[in-house]
Order: structure tokens, then sequence, then C-alpha cells
């Protein structure tokens, strides 16, 4: 099982630090280094920034939104960046959600399955340097009765293959990216109940396409920090405001994907009470109804011993890249909790 860091959002005051980060994580060894965007901060030039300032890690959009940009820009993108960073780009993508694809992009979010599918299609082939046709349900290349034509990109990626991830929650997507990517990327992940909740529909996509998981990077984000084993409670309940903004908050209240992953994972009753509270403007009584449980199941947390236990549960539950978001109020507490996840995965023989 390999390692790799997610620097999420970026232009709060923390960029330097950010990069810090990335540096040490490169030179410790870690995969992969994954930038986040939202309605913030861009995916693309943070990866830029930090590819230029690294040597051997790779950098990884996590994700870019399909409904901020057209495919073929998607793909121009992921070309120039593998070109610049010398074959070190891992490109990520996912469908955002409602209000931020209808809100901020005024993109309507319906179809996202099947927008998903031909978004993936479009962009691979324009990373072929095929001349580009396409016709589907959601885009047509070129448009019919016009001066379109079909051109090839005239960039030339480092590698043949850039590797292909989706970020993915319900069974329906994860199914659908078991079958046309070379990875998933996952949040809120329970190695307790990552086979029901995510594997077997990523090995059902897989099977359709006639493969097995074998080669496909399974990569579960999560945050880490570093503490006594006496000290989990507390270090638990700093992901409280961040659990419930998700379990929440994120999304509408009949469409919000991290509340049905809740309740997959047992937290039916639970998963409700957090979104009324949240919705209602409640958002201290939503973090304080988040269930200790639901946070040390998807965190890593306390001593170097006891993450090395959970890594340990992750790899058998089929983590082929753990991704770490190290916690901390200040960077040597982030740096220390990132050297710690290093550690961890040696003591837990995973190295």
């Amino acid at each position: 099982m390999q390692l790799g860091i997610n620097l999420g959002y970026w232009g709060a005051g923390m960029d330097a630090d950010n990069l810090a980060v990335a540096q040490e994580a490169d030179r410790l060894g870690y995969a992969v280094c994954w930038a986040a965007e939202a309605y913030g901060s861009d995916a693309a030039t943070v990866l830029t920034w930090v590819a230029a300032q690294t040597e051997r890690i790779d950098v990884g959009s996590a994700i870019f939104q399909i409904p901020a940009r057209q495919p073929a820009m998607t793909a121009m993108t992921a070309a120039t960046l593998d070109s610049l960073s010398k074959g070190r780009f891992r490109l990520g993508l996912g469908v955002s959600g409602p209000q931020v694809s209808e809100g901020w992009y005024g993109v309507k979010f319906d179809k996202p399955l099947a927008r998903t599918r031909e978004y993936v299609e479009i962009v691979r082939k324009a990373m072929t340097r095929e001349r580009l046709s396409y016709e589907g349900r959601h885009w047509t290349l070129p448009l019919p009765d016009g001066p379109g034509k079909p051109i090839k990109l005239t960039v030339h990626p480092q590698r043949e293959h850039i590797p292909l991830y989706i970020a993915a929650i319900g069974p329906k997507n994860l199914e659908q990216t078991g079958e046309i990517a070379d990875g998933a990327l996952l949040i809120f992940p329970s190695a307790d109940h990552l086979e029901e909740t995510a594997v077997k529909h990523l090995r059902a996509g897989r099977e359709k396409a006639g493969k097995t998981l074998d080669g496909f990077d399974i990569c579960p984000t999560l945050p880490l920090a570093l503490g006594d084993d006496k000290d989990v409670p507390a270090l638990a309940d700093t992901f409280r405001p961040y659990t419930a903004l998700y379990v929440g908050g994120m999304g509408s209240r009949k469409q919000n994907f991290y509340n049905q992953l809740a309740q997959r994972m047992g937290y039916e009753r639970e998963a409700a009470d957090i979104q009324e509270k949240y919705l209602s403007g409640d958002k201290q009584g939503a973090a304080e109804a988040v269930p200790h449980e639901l946070i040390d199941q998807t965190t890593l947390l306390g001593s170097v011993d006891r993450i090395a236990d959970r890594m340990k549960a992750y790899a058998a539950a089929g983590v082929t890249t753990l991704t770490l978001a190290p916690a901390g109020f200040t960077l040597d507490e982030r740096l220390a909790a990132l050297r710690a996840g290093t550690e961890a995965l040696e003591r837990a023989g995973l190295a």
C-alpha cells in the first residue's frame, strides 16, 4: 500500500505551509499529492505550482469538476501538466454536487453517470491525439451544420496513458468507476464497511469490463491527527465540524451523497439528526450530534502504533493508496503527522 497526501483547498492563508507539506511528502517518498477545487482555488494552478517545486511525487486533481470544464479542455490541461511534470500527473474527475454545479457553474445537475461516461470517453480520445469527433447525448463534436471540424491535440503528454480516477460515493457511480476508470477517489471510508460500501461495487464494474481489481487504485482520503491514545476522543472532536458539514450540509435535504453514505454505514438515525440540525442553522448542534465512532472509523487518530493498526485494516480491505490529510494547528504539527504516516506504514509492514 502506498501513501498519498491531500492538500485540500488553497487561498486560505496557508499556501506556504501547504507547499512545505508537499515538499516534505516528496522527500519522504509519498506516491502522490492531490489538490481539490470547489468554488475557490482551482486545482490545475495549484498542481502546477507544486509540480514545479517537487521532484518525484505525482500530482493529482482530486478533483477537476466536470461541470467546470469542457472535456477537451480537461484533456489539454492533463496533457500539459503531464508534460511539464515529466510524467507525474494523475487526472481525477468528479461531477461535484447540485449546489456547485448549478449555482456556481450554471450547469444542470442531471444524468451525472451518463455525463461522466461521455466525458471520460472524450478526454481519453482527445489524449490519444486522434482527430476528435464524438456523438453522444450530452456532447457532439464537432457541432453539426457549422464550421467546426475534427481537430487533434497538439501537445504531447509525457505518457501514452495518464491514470484517470473518478470520485465516487454511490453504488451506481462506484460500479461505473470500476468499469471506465483506473482508480477511485473515496471519502469518509471506514475499513470495517469498505467492502459493502465501495469495493464490491468497484469489483462489479471491473467484471463488467472483463477485468479484475488487479492494477485498479482504490484511493481513500483520511485526516490524520497524531497524539496519545488517551487523547483520541479529543482528537476526534476536532473533526466534528468537518464531518457535520459533509453529512449535514453538503447538498440538499433530498440529495446529500455523504449523508447517504453514513446511512449505509449504519448511522441512519444519526445522519438524519445531523442533517436536520445543520440545515436548520444549528451547526454546533449538528457537530455535537456526530457519533464519536463515525469520526474514529473515518480518520486516523492517536499514536503511531494505533495508526499502524488502522492502516493494516485498510490494506486488508483492499486499499492500494491511502491518502492522508495531515492535521495540525501549526506547520510543525502537520509535518509531524506526515512523518508519522510513513513510520506507521513501516510498522504495519506495508512499506
